[in-house]
């Protein structure tokens, strides 16, 4: 195949889930081989879908997906599914196969390797749930790359690794030859590797593509909405002018009407010039996290914690003293066990640390698990909040984009990113005194970032915050750091 093939082609594709929901809008778009293709567009817009229509897990309701014969498809998934953690490695990368792989573990090492997840003699009979949550997306990305496809599908692959993992990634990325899609929202990540952009726009439901890096196609978009911002201005201007006229001699009848009739079409005509200016760029409001009133004195003690290294687990001294305004960040690389001593915090099952009493935890968890997946959004926002009041929780949700017709969905029904928006929202309702954060910009629109970065910096208690996005945490107030690898 030469490289000007073109290996994914849509046609006037239309998708919607159960003929409410439409997500595509005749879209048509081609990529060709060996290329390496971002695709962007808004929390929820349906860019997971697009990968789901490209592997075939999901079928259009009209136009046509061409898939270039003999090409192999893997997808790196955005999150572990719940019924796979109970599985060994080598179980989890055997189900990678339609048929059984008899040498199956130096492909499982090479894999990890890629991944910067090395094995070790005991790592092919380890149980998923014994990796946390960086290591397991570290597998989700290594259970693609070991099927060693012609289209790659990378679904949020820097979500939950730490620096290192990132690097390691960007260079295989970089080297590798063959096609390959990504959805991110770390624009540094992207631009290192990006020839172009495929972007989903979440209003009008149509796939526009871009050539060029992703900073490049960035700005190009941005220019696009000032210039079609200046023309609608400009447009309004006169369009009112005309009115004004119109109204004038409309006014002073006989022959002024025909007059004041020829300017009503020529300010119909202008109103239809108006350029429908991009919507999908939206990003929430800008909001603030009350904080819990009178507490006082000390609001979580660490003493002691435990910690894993070398898969060996060791308990740690620390000298931890959080009061009101008092912002702690935990660093430390993937598997050392960050997400393992928050959840202990937040669950008060860790005999070296303790929050007061009366204290409302507001926990973060980068799998969504504290939110019920069975819930209404409403009733997933109505159920923390102190206020109990309709409106409030409704004014609260449309801050994060949670809009009307979101309101009702099943959270399990919403992409990992709104799940996030909606965690969000419910931190804001619940007013805690003390703020618990695992990797709160996973699966975040970059746009979204600076404004979360500004709210936690100004939330006034405690807060315990784990972040692989040097960037995010550089905008925010941190007060000490516990190092877990020191």
């Amino acid at each position: 195949m030469s490289a000007n093939n073109i290996v994914v082609r849509f046609e006037n594709v239309s998708f919607e889930y159960e003929h409410a929901k439409p997500i595509l809008d005749e879209v048509s778009f081609s990529v060709r081989e060996g290329s390496k293709i971002t695709l962007m567009g808004q929390n929820g817009a349906g860019k997971s879908t697009i990968f789901g229509l490209i592997t075939g897990a999901s079928q259009p309701q009209s136009g046509s997906i061409h898939i270039e014969n003999g090409q192999t498809i893997a997808t790196a998934r955005q999150v572990m599914p719940r019924e796979e953690y109970e599985l060994t490695v080598r179980a989890f990368f055997q189900k990678c196969f339609d048929k059984k792989i008899y040498d199956i573990d130096p492909r499982i090492d090479e894999a990890l390797e890629v991944v910067n997840l090395r094995g070790h003699e005991k790592v092919h009979s380890r149980l998923i749930k014994s990796f946390s949550g960086g290591q397991q997306a570290r597998l989700l990305l290594a259970s693609a790359l070991i099927q060693n496809p012609d289209i790659l599908l990378l679904d949020e692959p820097t979500n939950n690794l730490d620096k290192a993992g990132i690097e390691h990634l960007t260079k295989f990325l970089i080297d590798y030859t063959k096609t390959c899609i990504v959805i991110s929202h770390d624009a540094g990540f992207l631009n290192a590797f990006t020839h172009g952009v495929l972007y989903l726009d979440v209003f009008t439901r149509k796939v526009e593509q871009y050539v060029g890096d992703y900073f490049d196609v960035v700005s190009e978009i941005a220019l696009r909405m000032e210039k079609e911002n200046r023309k609608n201005a400009q447009l309004a201007k006169e369009i009112q002018a005309n009115k004004d006229k119109m109204n004038f001699f409309a006014q002073k009848g006989g022959k002024m009407r025909l007059v004041a009739k020829k300017m009503r079409t020529k300010v119909e005509e202008m109103e239809e010039a108006k350029v429908d200016v991009r919507k999908e760029d939206k990003t929430i409001r800008p909001f603030h996290i009350p904080a819990q009133k009178d507490i006082v004195g000390e609001i979580l003690g660490i003493t002691s914690f435990t910690r894993m290294k070398n898969h060996k687990q060791s308990t740690q001294k620390a000298n931890i003293h959080l009061k009101r305004r008092d912002h702690l960040l935990l660093t430390g690389p993937n598997g050392i066990g960050k997400s393992t001593l928050l959840e202990s915090i937040a669950k008060s099952t860790l005999k070296g640390a303790s929050i007061a009493e009366g204290v409302t935890v507001g926990y973060y968890r980068q799998d969504f698990s504290t939110l019920n997946f069975e819930d209404t959004v409403f009733d997933s926002l109505y159920s923390v909040a102190r206020r109990h009041s309709e409106q409030h929780v409704r004014s609260v949700a449309a801050g994060f984009l949670i809009t009307a017709d979101m309101i009702h969905a099943k959270i399990g029904d919403l992409s990992e990113g709104q799940k996030g928006l909606v965690a969000f929202a419910r931190l804001v309702l619940q007013e805690p005194g003390i703020l618990i954060l695992d990797e709160p910009t996973n699966h975040i629109n970059f746009r979204h970032i600076p404004i979360i970065a500004e709210a936690l910096n100004s939330y006034e208690s405690a807060m315990v915050l784990v972040s692989h996005v040097p960037e995010f945490v550089a905008k925010i107030r941190i007060d000490e750091v516990l190092d877990l690898e020191k």
